[in-house]
């Protein structure tokens, strides 16, 4: 549950914000309040094309065997754990010049009089950050095998209510004037979390490639230290949950692991060199 609050929170505020720049920037003219219905028009093509994705993960899920469930399973774990990834690493490298490259699609519409173009650019927008939450999620809960009983589906749509509730409140707090928060702090603190969860998808689609003997162990257990911490409940479950610990870990699972941060630690060092765009651009 708490997984899925902070995937949906951190997805909704990025689709929010991205709503938000392009309504402020509509509202400023009488030629740009023309495309505010096709700015909501295209907040709901996004929405439908993500909640298409989602149908069509859970049909296929329901028709695969038990193995093929269970490949299914572990390559969208490790498909989500690269998708966060990328994520992280597209933000990093993009956040600076969000607001002016969605201000000039929407600048290239109104000028040519193609409101098509803005419902695109919106939907497109919305699409992406919904296709990533449905992918998070269905990873998050394959790998965390978290059962389909009602007990666990009720928990998942609370978790998902509740992670929209905070993103509003969120992006209320952002639009003060970020003197508690401001967008940089929340894209670095969140992309700690995002990177910490990104391992633990790894690990949990590592698990299923054990479990199907597609990967060896090396050496099963490396150590046991659930005497100490067990990752079955307590403090232990949110680490478990949040970045891939285990109290008996697989050598190769910690190879890959140790493996995902170094690759991780040398792509942001890349993308957080200076980059010769404008420091005007910057999302504050």
């Amino acid at each position: 549950m708490e997984q899925v609050l902070f995937i949906v929170w951190r997805e909704c505020v990025e689709a929010l914000l991205v709503v938000g720049i392009l309504y402020s920037w509509l509202k400023t003219s009488p030629e740009g309040r023309r495309g505010l219905p096709y700015l909501w028009g295209g907040v709901a093509g996004g929405l439908a094309l993500a909640g298409a994705l989602a149908l069509v993960l859970l049909g296929i899920s329901e028709w695969l065997s038990d193995t093929g469930q269970e490949w299914f399973q572990g390559i969208m774990s490790l498909a989500a754990c690269l998708l966060v990834v990328q994520m992280v690493l597209w933000m990093k490298s993009h956040g600076r010049t969000l607001k002016s490259e969605l201000e000039s699609g929407a600048k290239t519409s109104i000028a040519n009089d193609n409101w098509w173009g803005l419902f695109a650019l919106v939907a497109i927008a919305v699409s992406r950050e919904g296709s990533e939450t449905v992918v998070f999620l269905y990873g998050t809960v394959s790998a965390a095998s978290a059962g389909n009983g009602p007990e666990s589906v009720a928990r998942l749509v609370l978790g998902g209510v509740a992670g929209f509730a905070a993103a509003l409140l969120t992006f209320w707090l952002l639009q003060l004037g970020g003197k508690l928060i401001t967008w940089r702090r929340f894209f670095k603190l969140t992309e700690i979390l995002l990177l910490l969860l990104a391992g633990s998808l790894l690990v949990g689609g590592l698990d299923h490639l054990i479990s199907l003997g597609v990967m060896p162990t090396l050496m099963d257990p490396v150590w046991d230290s659930s005497w100490l911490l067990s990752d079955s409940a307590g403090l232990g479950k949110i680490l478990a949950d949040f970045a891939g610990y285990r109290a008996y870990p697989a050598l190769s699972s910690l190879l890959c692991w140790i493996a995902y941060w170094l690759v991780v630690w040398t792509l942001l060092r890349r993308a957080g060199r200076p980059s010769r765009v404008p420091a005007a651009r910057v999302v504050q």
